[in-house]
């Protein structure tokens, strides 16, 4: 009786491993595409990008290993490469301070309780998608000319501005400008962070007479200290890869005098202007370690300033 009881058991088991085995394999079924097209479409153009950049390889000829030679032409042999080095960090460092910084300020007063606040909320965003479009950039183009909307304006106050899109030293603050207008996705993300704080916390400070000022400094930016993190990190990435704006606006070449030479569009410029796809993989993966590294120092220091809400800090 129990041999048949346990075979009976070990039929049963044996159903069960079916039946799981049966639906995982329906799951892995329907992850088929999306594994096919993340090996074919991402991690294939990967690994062949990273073996190009240790070789000469012009789009029309085999690829001809070469080692670090791009590396080393790149630190040593490239002044172009430095320049754009530099005016992208110039870039990420001026931009993406301020996109957060007025992202948090209209979000906080959209949080006020506004009435139609969906349809600010939507307004606010719609530079978000349209910002990255050669219309808007060919637009802020003209807005920012010798003869543009915004010198006329400042015409309307006795201000003589210089042409901020033919200027090399004033160029850049042009282009920063456009980032920092496509501030609508940050700020839906602070507003809501914003409404997650509970009400109760700025009532307590009020009655204990807390100021404003102290209570934006105590409660909202430590509270609201997770959302900042997400915010800065994903800022400082797009910006790494600015490209639009400057092609646009630097009419394709970098102009004027490079003050436009942005990395990415120095990047494109020598894969699919000057055909050297090699040296363009390598620019791509120092690229790829720049913002790793500024990533990873970021997620360090947040230890530091990051609160979450369970009563500790990131050090706890």
């Amino acid at each position: 009786m129990n041999s048949v009881t346990g075979v009976a058991t070990q039929a049963s088991v044996k159903r069960k491993q079916r039946r799981s085995l049966k639906r995982n394999m329906t799951g892995y079924l329907f992850l088929l595409p999306w594994l096919i097209g993340f090996f074919c479409m991402a991690i294939g153009p990967i690994l062949a990008s990273l073996y190009l950049s240790f070789t000469n390889y012009n789009m029309l000829k085999s690829p001809n290993w070469i080692g670090l030679h791009n590396f080393t032409e790149m630190f040593t042999g490239d002044a172009t490469f430095t320049h754009s080095l530099k005016l992208t960090f110039q870039y990420v460092f001026l931009s993406v301070p301020l996109r957060l910084v007025f992202a948090l300020a209209v979000a906080i007063i959209l949080n006020k309780g506004l009435r139609l606040l969906g349809l600010y909320r939507t307004v606010y965003y719609i530079p978000s998608l349209l910002g990255g479009s050669v219309a808007i950039a060919v637009v802020w183009k003209k807005i920012f000319s010798g003869d543009g909307l915004f010198n006329r304006f400042l015409e309307i106050f006795h201000i003589h501005a210089p042409d901020w899109v033919a200027n090399p030293g004033y160029i850049i603050y042009s282009i920063v400008a456009l980032s920092v207008w496509q501030f609508g996705s940050s700020m839906v993300i602070f507003l809501a962070g914003l409404k997650q704080i509970p009400g109760e916390i700025y009532e307590a400070a009020a009655v204990d007479g807390v100021s404003r000022t102290r209570q934006f400094m105590r409660i909202t930016l430590p509270l609201l200290s997770p959302v900042i993190l997400f915010n800065l990190v994903m800022n400082m990435i797009g910006s790494f890869q600015v490209f639009t704006s400057g092609y646009i606006i630097g009419d394709g070449h970098g102009g004027p005098i490079d003050s436009t030479m942005f990395y990415s569009l120095y990047l494109y410029l020598k894969g699919f202007s000057y055909f050297n796809m090699g040296y363009a993989s390598a620019m791509a993966w120092v690229m790829l370690v720049i913002i790793g590294i500024f990533t990873a120092v970021v997620f360090a220091s947040s230890k530091y300033w990051v609160y979450y809400g369970d009563g500790k800090d990131e050090r706890g």
